[in-house]
């Protein structure tokens, strides 16, 4: 890898949202709207947070009907180093979220 794909991906990683999203996103995949609830910032915010991760290589995105879900790329991760083992549980949240119908269901 390059030190500039590097020091991209790191600095993406910098913030604090970001590298929460990551976390959440070693739980399940997710979209924009189900991820809205867990910060309190608002869906383009977000979807701005989405963007960088996504330009940095550091999520990937699938369409499944109307909705864009995103899931890491632990391919890229585990290229720059970075262990998802280290990172906090987010399952908790994201069951907190469940219980409220907040999780889309694109079945």
């Amino acid at each position: 890898m390059e030190f500039d794909q590097l020091a991209d991906a790191l600095k993406a990683l910098g913030d604090p949202t970001r590298l929460k999203i990551i976390a959440i996103l070693q739980t399940r995949d997710c979209c924009v709207c189900e991820l809205v609830p867990i910060f309190g910032i608002s869906q383009p915010a977000v979807s701005k947070h989405m963007s960088r991760l996504k330009s940095s290589g550091l999520v990937k995105e699938t369409r499944k009907g109307m909705w864009v879900f995103y899931s890491l790329n632990r391919d890229r991760l585990n290229e720059i180093g970075i262990s998802l083992m280290k990172l906090p549980d987010m399952s908790e949240e994201l069951r907190q979220l469940e219980q409220q119908g907040l999780l889309v269901q694109c079945d």
